[in-house]
C-alpha cells in the first residue's frame, strides 16, 4: 500500500518508514557527541555561557526566577517572545493555504485545511505530556531542586522520541480511514491522504520541538524556541514556493516542506537542551525512563492529552458537519480557522504563562504571588483576545481575500469569524483557569469539566441543532456557549482550591512573621 495521487503511486508506506527511521537515526547519532566535538556550529546561539565554577544556587542566565520580581511586567516580557513565536509559526502555516490557494486550487486548499482537526489528533495525548513535563519542571526550578528537573528533562525528551515515532507510524497508516469516516468529499480525499501521509513523517521532529520548547518555556526562555521557530519557519516558506510553485507538486510539495521545517525546529532545541553547562544539561547518550518523574508527568499530561483528543474528537465532528457542506464552504472554513490561530495567540501565550508563573510559585512556596499570576494572566488573555479577535472581523473581507479571492469562499469564512471572534475573550478565561489549576498540580478536575462542557455539548449540538437548521452559523454557535460553560465550571473549582488550600497557607505563612 502507498500513497497514490492521481493514479501514481507517489510513496510507499516502506519508504515513509524507512526515511522517518533513518532521520531519527541521524538525529540520535548527531546528539551524541559531546559538545566539544562540535567545532563548526554557531554554539553560542544554543549554549548558556556559565562561571567555570558553578554555582548550584545561582540562576541560570537564560532562565528566569519568577518568583521574584515585578510580577506584571515579567508575565508581558515572557508573552511578548512566546505570541511572536507562536505568530510566526502560523504565519508560516498560513503561507501553506495561501501558497495552495493561490498556486494550486480551491481542492487543494480545501483538502490541506479539512486535515488540521485529525491531525491535532495525533498528537494532542504527547502535546498533553509536554504540559505535564513543563509543570513537573517549572515546580522543580522554582524549588530550586536541580538534580529532579535533570530527571524531568530526560524522561520527557525520551518519551517524546518514542511517542512521535510510535503515533506518525499508527497515523500514516489509519490517516484515508479516518478520512472517510469524516466524509472527505471524493474530490479532496486523495489529496488529503497523501498531505496528511507525509506531513505525519515529521511527529516525532514536532513532538521533540513542542516538548523541548515547553521545557525551556517552564524554565522562563521563550527567546531561543521564537529564533528556532523563525529560522524553521523562513525555510519552510522557501521550500514551499520551490515544491508548489516550481516543480507544480501541489499538496505532496506542502507537506513535504512542512517535514524539513519540523526538522529544523527539533534540531535546534535539542542542541540548546544539549550544550548548556547545567546540571540538568540533556545527554543524548543518558535518556532513559526515571519512574518517579514519569509518574508525576503522566499523572497531569495524560488527563490534559486525553482532553486535548477528545476537543479534537469534537472538532473533527464538527469538521464533519462542514464537510456536508460542500468544497465553497470548508475553504470559507479553513481560510478563517487558519486567521482563528491568530486570535487564539492571547489564549495559547497566558496559558502557558499562568501554568508557568503558578507552578513555579508553587514550587517556590511564594502563595501570594500565585493569586496575582491567576488575575494579570486573564486581565491580559481577555484584552489581547478580543482586541485581535475584534480587529479582524472588521478587516474580516480584506483578510480572507489574502487565502481565496472568490467571493463565496469569504462569505461562509465571515459566517464562522463574527460568531468565534468577538467572544474569543471567554476562549481566553478558560485556558487560563486551566493553566493556573495544571500549575497548582490539578489536571484532573479541568480535563474533566472541559470534556463535558466543550466536548460533549459540541457532539449534542451537532447531532441535533445542526441537523435541524443544516448552516454553517448553526454549527459555529456551539465554540462560544461551550467556552462560557467551562470557564464557570473552571473558575468556581480555582476559587475553591485557593479557599481551600492557597490561603491557609498565606495564613500561617503571616503568622510566623508576626511572631
Amino acid at each position: 500500500m502507498g500513497l497514490v495521487y492521481e493514479g501514481h503511486e507517489i510513496y510507499s508506506i516502506k519508504s515513509i518508514c524507512a526515511c522517518q527511521v533513518c532521520i531519527i537515526g541521524f538525529s540520535a547519532y548527531l546528539f551524541s557527541f559531546p559538545k566539544h566535538k562540535l567545532p563548526n556550529l554557531p554554539l553560542s546561539m544554543f549554549s548558556i555561557k556559565r562561571p567555570h565554577v558553578l554555582n548550584m544556587q545561582h540562576t541560570p542566565q537564560k532562565t528566569v526566577d519568577f518568583s521574584n520580581g515585578p510580577l506584571f511586567r515579567q508575565i508581558v516580557f515572557f508573552a511578548i517572545p512566546l505570541f511572536s513565536s507562536m505568530l510566526l509559526q502560523l504565519t508560516f502555516h498560513a503561507a501553506d493555504l495561501i501558497v495552495v490557494g493561490r498556486y494550486a486550487s480551491s481542492d487543494a486548499m480545501a483538502a490541506v485545511g479539512s486535515t488540521s482537526s485529525l491531525m491535532l489528533l495525533y498528537i494532542n495525548i504527547l502535546l498533553g505530556i509536554s504540559t505535564g513535563a513543563s509543570v513537573i519542571a517549572s515546580q522543580s526550578f522554582g524549588a530550586k531542586d536541580y538534580p529532579r528537573l535533570g530527571r524531568t528533562i530526560h524522561t520527557a525528551m525520551l518519551m517524546a522520541i518514542v511517542g512521535g515515532t510510535v503515533m506518525g507510524l499508527v497515523g500514516i497508516f489509519t490517516a484515508r480511514i479516518f478520512l472517510v469516516l469524516m466524509k472527505s468529499p471524493p474530490s479532496i480525499i486523495d489529496k488529503s491522504t497523501l498531505y496528511m501521509r507525509i506531513c505525519l513523517i515529521g511527529t516525532p521532529f514536532q513532538m521533540i520541538y513542542n516538548i523541548g520548547a515547553a521545557l525551556m518555556r517552564s524554565l522562563g526562555d521563550t527567546k531561543r524556541p521564537m529564533v528556532f521557530l523563525t529560522t524553521a519557519g523562513i525555510v519552510n516558506v522557501i521550500l514551499n514556493m520551490i515544491f508548489v510553485v516550481l516543480f507544480n507538486m501541489d499538496v505532496a510539495g506542502v507537506a513535504l516542506a512542512t517535514v524539513a521545517s519540523h526538522g529544523i525546529s527539533s534540531t535546534l532545541v535539542c542542541l540548546a537542551l544539549a550544550t548548556n553547562d547545567e546540571p540538568y544539561r540533556l545527554h543524548f547518550r543518558k535518556l532513559r525512563i526515571y519512574k518517579d518523574e514519569l509518574l508525576k508527568i503522566l499523572r497531569i499530561g495524560i488527563p490534559s492529552g486525553i482532553q486535548g483528543s477528545f476537543f479534537t474528537i469534537s472538532n473533527i465532528i464538527i469538521q464533519s458537519s462542514v464537510n456536508t457542506l460542500g468544497p465553497i464552504v470548508m475553504a470559507g472554513n479553513a481560510a478563517t480557522q487558519n486567521l482563528e490561530g491568530l486570535v487564539y495567540l492571547g489564549s495559547f501565550c497566558f496559558f502557558h504563562a499562568s501554568l508557568t508563573f503558578v507552578g513555579q510559585n508553587y514550587g517556590a512556596k511564594n502563595y501570594k504571588r500565585i493569586k496575582h499570576s491567576i488575575f494579570h494572566s486573564l486581565f491580559l488573555t481577555v484584552l489581547i483576545c478580543q482586541l485581535i479577535g475584534c480587529g479582524f472581523y472588521l478587516f474580516g473581507t480584506q483578510l480572507l481575500s489574502i487565502y481565496n479571492p472568490n467571493h463565496e469562499v469569504i462569505k461562509f469564512g465571515l459566517q464562522r469569524m463574527v460568531i468565534l471572534f468577538t467572544t474569543y475573550g471567554l476562549c481566553g478565561i478558560m485556558d487560563v483557569e486551566s493553566g493556573s489549576l495544571r500549575g497548582l498540580g490539578y489536571s484532573l478536575f479541568p480535563s474533566c469539566a472541559i470534556f463535558m462542557s466543550v466536548c460533549v455539548l459540541r457532539v449534542v449540538w451537532c447531532k441535533t441543532v445542526f441537523e435541524q437548521f443544516n448552516t454553517l452559523s448553526s454549527i459555529m454557535y456551539s465554540y462560544p456557549i461551550s467556552w462560557a460553560l467551562a470557564a464557570l465550571i473552571n473558575g468556581i473549582f480555582l476559587w475553591y482550591v485557593i479557599k481551600k488550600h492557597i490561603r491557609p497557607k498565606l495564613k500561617k505563612i503571616r503568622h510566623a512573621k508576626e511572631q
